[in-house]
C-alpha cells in the first residue's frame, strides 16, 4: 500500500476545495503505482476534477509530473506530499485540429454569415469564396488557371491535414487547455481562411485581369512548376509524419530519436515540408495574404522547432546527432 498527501499549489481548486486529501493506493508499491493512478484517484474524491485538469507536481517544484511515471521515478515517498494545480477545461488535441481545418459541429439558427465564416475552418472558408463571388464580390469572377490551381492545391492540403488528424498523428499530451481552441483556430479560420480565400479568388487574379492575362501566372509550365514543388513537399511532410508515427506506439507516450527521410539532416522536417508547401503557393499566387501565411506560419513553427530540438538535446544527450539543424536543412 501506498499513501501520498495532495495539498493545493496556492489555492484550493474550486473543484477540489476538500484539500488536503490523501490519496491511499492499496496493492501497489512505489515501483508499481504511476502518478496517473493518482490522478485517478483525486478523479474519484472529486468526480468534477478530470484527470486532464489535473498538473501534479512535487513540493516546491513546479515541473508537471508524466502521468506514465512511477511513484519512484518521480521522486514521489510513501508517506510523501504532491501539490496539484487546476488547469482549466481542456479538449483533445485531436479535436483542436480538426476544428482548425474544417468547421464545428454546429452553426446556432439565425447566425450571420461573417460569423458562420469566423467559426469555420478553411475547408469550408476557400468553397464558400470560391463558388459564392457574387455574394462576396457582388459580381461573377471567371476564375483564372493560377485561381483554379491555388483553390485545388490548398482544398487538398488541409484535407491532408484532416487526414492526419484522424488517422496519423499521435499526440504526446491528450490535451490542451480549451481557450487555446480559440488562439489556434484564429490562425488557420482568419489567415489562411478568411484572408487568403478573399484575395486570392477576387476579380483582380480573374482570367481576364491584366494582372493575370498573359502574365506567367497564366502560364501552365510556370503552374506545373510550383505544383510540382507543393506536392512534393506535401508528400514529404506526410511522410516525415508517418516516421514520427511509427516512433510511438499507438496509446502510449514513448519517446525515440527520430531518423530516416529528412530527419537525418534536421530535427524538424515535418516543419521545413509545411514552410516549402505555403512558400510554393506564395510564389504561385503572388498574392500577399498567402505571403503573410507563409511567414507567420514559419516563423510559429520555427519556434517550435528551437523548442523540439532543445528537448531531443536535454533528453537524449550525446546519443542525439550532433550535426543536425533545428528546421532548415545546412542553414538553421
Amino acid at each position: 500500500m501506498v499513501s501520498v498527501t495532495i495539498t493545493a499549489a496556492g489555492k484550493p481548486p474550486a473543484l477540489a476545495l476538500k484539500l488536503p486529501f490523501t490519496v491511499v493506493l492499496p496493492d501497489k508499491t512505489l515501483e508499481s503505482a504511476r502518478i496517473e493512478d493518482v490522478k485517478g484517484a483525486i478523479t474519484a474524491q472529486f468526480p468534477k476534477f478530470h484527470t486532464s485538469r489535473q498538473k501534479l507536481s512535487l513540493t516546491g517544484d513546479k515541473k508537471a509530473l508524466a502521468d506514465e511515471d512511477s511513484l519512484a521515478k518521480a521522486g514521489v515517498t510513501d508517506g510523501g506530499e504532491l501539490t496539484i494545480k487546476d488547469l482549466g477545461r481542456q479538449i483533445s488535441w485531436r479535436t483542436v485540429f480538426i476544428v482548425e481545418y474544417a468547421r464545428p459541429s454546429y452553426i446556432s439558427r439565425g447566425v450571420e454569415f461573417l460569423t458562420f465564416v469566423l467559426k469555420a475552418g478553411p475547408l469550408v472558408i476557400h468553397p464558400l469564396f470560391y463558388y459564392l463571388p457574387k455574394l462576396i464580390y457582388g459580381g461573377d469572377v471567371q476564375h483564372s488557371l493560377m485561381q483554379r490551381y491555388a483553390f485545388t492545391l490548398i482544398m487538398l492540403h488541409f484535407l491532408k491535414r484532416e487526414y492526419e488528424t484522424l488517422s496519423v498523428h499521435r499526440f504526446s499530451k491528450a490535451t490542451m487547455p480549451f481557450f487555446n481552441l480559440f488562439k489556434n483556430s484564429g490562425h488557420y479560420h482568419i489567415l489562411s481562411g478568411i484572408l487568403l480565400a478573399f484575395a486570392l479568388y477576387r476579380p483582380k487574379y480573374a482570367a481576364l485581369s491584366p494582372v493575370i492575362r498573359d502574365s506567367k501566372r497564366d502560364s501552365l509550365s510556370f503552374l506545373w512548376f510550383w505544383t510540382a514543388i507543393f506536392v512534393f513537399a506535401e508528400i514529404s511532410n506526410l511522410k516525415t509524419h508517418l516516421t514520427l508515427r511509427d516512433l510511438r506506439p499507438e496509446g502510449s507516450r514513448k519517446r525515440a530519436i527520430p531518423y530516416g527521410y529528412g530527419f537525418n539532416l534536421v530535427s524538424c522536417p515535418n516543419y521545413f515540408f509545411e514552410s516549402l508547401a505555403w512558400f510554393a503557393i506564395s510564389c504561385m499566387t503572388g498574392s500577399y495574404a498567402a505571403w503573410l501565411f507563409f511567414f507567420a506560419g514559419t516563423v510559429q513553427m520555427a519556434l517550435w522547432a528551437i523548442k523540439k530540438h532543445k528537448l531531443y538535446r536535454k533528453e537524449f544527450g550525446n546519443q542525439y546527432p550532433k550535426g543536425r539543424k533545428i528546421m532548415f536543412p545546412f542553414i538553421f
